[in-house]
Parts: C-alpha cells; structure tokens; sequence
C-alpha cells in the first residue's frame, strides 16, 4: 500500500511541476503533464531507496527553519565578500564528519542542503566513513572555521531527529545482509 502511495504523489508531484513549468493550469498542461508523469514512472523508474527511518514532522520543521536561516546568512555574508574593499576571502576545503547519518538517502540530503548553502559546495563524499569534503568561502579566521563546524553539527543533529532516531530505526534487509 505505501508503494502505491509514493508512486501517486510522485506522479501527482510530476504533474504540478509540468503545469508550473508550462505556467499556466488549463485542461491540456494537466493532461500532458500526467501523459509525462506515467511515461517517467512507468517507463523509467527510479530504483528503490531503503526508507529505514520515520519522519518526525517538528523535527522536520525546526530542519527547515535552520536551512533557510543559514541560506539567508550565508547569502547575506557571500554579498558582502563581493563588494567589500580588500583582498578576496580565504578559501579552504574542509572536512565534515557525519558519522552520525546511518543511512545514505540521509547523507544525500545533507550533501544537497551544503551545496544549496551559498559559500560551501560538496568535492568528495566518503559514503563509507559518512565524511564530506566541502569548498569553503571566507575559512580565514577562528570564527568562520567554529560556524562552519558549528554549522555541520547542527544540521547533522536535525537530519537524525528528522529521520533516524534509534527508536524508529529499522535497518533495510539489504543493510542487514551486507550488501549497503
């Protein structure tokens, strides 16, 4: 019942992303974008990602209120390297430690919510060790290498009470026979 379910969102999803792109909600866009839908999803589905976890939607909540503020911040703080008077930032490539994340739809929710965050992009991702390389603008002071730390615990933090507390935890079988 829960596949059917994700599978009539994601087709629900793929229609309004198609009336929205066409920018305009008449009859045909919706008929299309649902000919499109089924196409993708019959046709070209993805494969199946363990969901080992449970959503806890205040968790959630609090992850997103974090992320925007630190889109807001860094945004704020990239305009100001751009402008300002004086030599270019310096610049660094820093290592994040996420060993906390146990499974990898989490880890590549991480990897995107940094990569959105201006001033930081992913370079390497070390799946099995669950560590991140990160590009990272204005590394030159104590207190931008604290936030940057500061910033990884905090989101690492939020992503496992959204998603991976223990209680909820429930391996796949593919991670309990080894193959993940």
């Amino acid at each position: 019942m829960r596949h059917v379910l994700l599978r009539i969102w994601l087709v629900c999803f793929l229609v309004l992303v198609w009336v929205l792109l066409w920018g305009h909600f008449t009859a045909a866009n919706v008929a299309s974008g649902l000919a499109v839908a089924l196409t993708i999803t019959v046709l070209l589905p993805l494969p199946a990602v363990p969901v080992e976890g449970r959503l806890h939607p205040l968790s959630l909540l609090k992850l997103l209120v974090l992320v925007v503020y630190y889109l807001l911040m860094s945004s704020w703080q990239v305009a100001w390297l751009a402008i300002r008077p004086g030599p270019p930032p310096k610049v660094a490539v820093l290592r994040a430690d996420l060993s906390a994340l146990k499974s990898d739809l989490v880890l590549a929710l991480a990897v995107n919510i940094f990569n959105l965050i201006p001033g930081t992009i992913v370079l390497e991702i070390d799946q099995a060790r669950r560590v991140l390389y990160l590009h990272v603008i204005d590394a030159g002071s104590e207190d931008t290498m604290y936030r940057f730390h500061r910033q990884v615990e905090q989101v690492q933090q939020l992503l496992v009470a959204t998603f991976e507390r223990d209680e909820d935890w429930r391996p796949s079988p593919e991670r309990e026979a080894g193959h993940t």
